[in-house]
């Protein structure tokens, strides 16, 4: 409570008034930025693929809640052989397609070519990439119709310029 004397407040009430003020405004912000951490949001749209955690579980903010597939940009992982690698940069358009309609190709292109070479991984199953050393790609895929689902096959055609 404020002292009034007979000119108004004094000096010392005011700069209380205006501490608290401020106290009170930095509880404020405070609590407004735990109710945000209450929440939990991705950092864009995507699938639930798993839970993590059981919920009622105390979680720091960098341990993994869920894993997320995002869908803003659907893309598709793929592999090519060290013989081919000159033939294909960034940005080449490829065609996707994948078993549910063969006859409807997907838009794409190269986004990312892997800087280092490795294994051939068991999902690739023609004979004759099993031993050679491959390089990952990330391929991008326009899928106007969301017909494009997490983890489904695709066959994916990559027109190889000719020295």
């Amino acid at each position: 409570m404020l002292a009034l004397t007979e000119l108004g407040p004094r000096k010392e009430d005011i700069e209380a008034a205006k501490a608290q003020l401020r106290s009170d405004q930095s509880l404020l912000a405070l609590a407004k930025r735990r109710l945000d951490e209450v929440e939990i949001k991705a950092p864009a749209d995507g699938v639930v693929l798993s839970r993590i955690v059981e919920p009622g579980t105390i979680v720091s903010p960098t341990n993994p809640i869920y894993t997320v597939a995002l869908t803003d940009k659907v893309w598709v992982r793929s592999y090519i052989p060290e013989t081919e690698l000159g033939r294909i940069h960034p940005g080449t358009i490829v065609r996707v397609t994948n078993d549910t309609d063969a006859a409807h190709a997907y838009e794409g292109w190269v986004g990312f070519i892997s800087p280092t070479a490795e294994f051939t991984p068991k999902t690739v199953e023609t004979p004759e990439l099993r031993t050679q050393l491959v390089y990952r790609l990330r391929i991008f895929i326009r899928d106007p119709d969301d017909a494009l689902r997490q983890g489904m096959p695709v066959t994916v055609r990559v027109p190889l310029a000719r020295p």
